[in-house]
């Protein structure tokens, strides 16, 4: 499992690195997105918003490699690796990368389990005081 584990955090890592910097490096090539995807990316774009995400897909990335504060990486890349599955299933209605990362930032969870068992109890209260509803 220590091994699988880390390769996973590896590829992972390695791939939010590379597209990350591919977006501000451009050594890349990346094919046109057409229709409702490409109206989607361009506004995305036009907007700035892209450039945040490929600056915390860098981060996500530098983090998982490094190996350090592994949960934070994870934390920090699992919404975006969601948001890549659902353009690819509901706008380009074809699977494709979003379903690997996704799937294996999923067993990354599962592999830093003692980092994220909290997160999941429903029972869980804030320091140093009783839960507010």
């Amino acid at each position: 499992m220590k091994w699988a584990v880390l390769i996973a955090r590896l590829i992972v890592g390695g791939v939010f690195l590379v597209f990350g910097l591919n977006f501000f490096l451009k050594f890349l090539e990346m094919p046109p997105v057409e229709g409702n995807a490409g109206q989607f990316v361009g506004l995305l774009y036009s907007s700035g918003y892209l450039k945040f995400v490929k600056v915390l897909e860098i981060i996500g990335g530098v983090i998982l490699i490094s190996g350090i504060l592994v949960p934070v990486g994870i934390t920090v890349l699992m919404p975006i690796s969601i948001n890549i599955l659902l353009y690819e299933v509901l706008l380009v209605e074809k699977a494709g990368i979003g379903v690997a990362l996704t799937g294996l930032l999923a067993f990354l969870i599962v592999g830093y389990w003692k980092a994220f068992a909290n997160v999941f109890n429903p029972t869980i209260k804030p320091i140093g005081g009783s839960q507010v509803s």
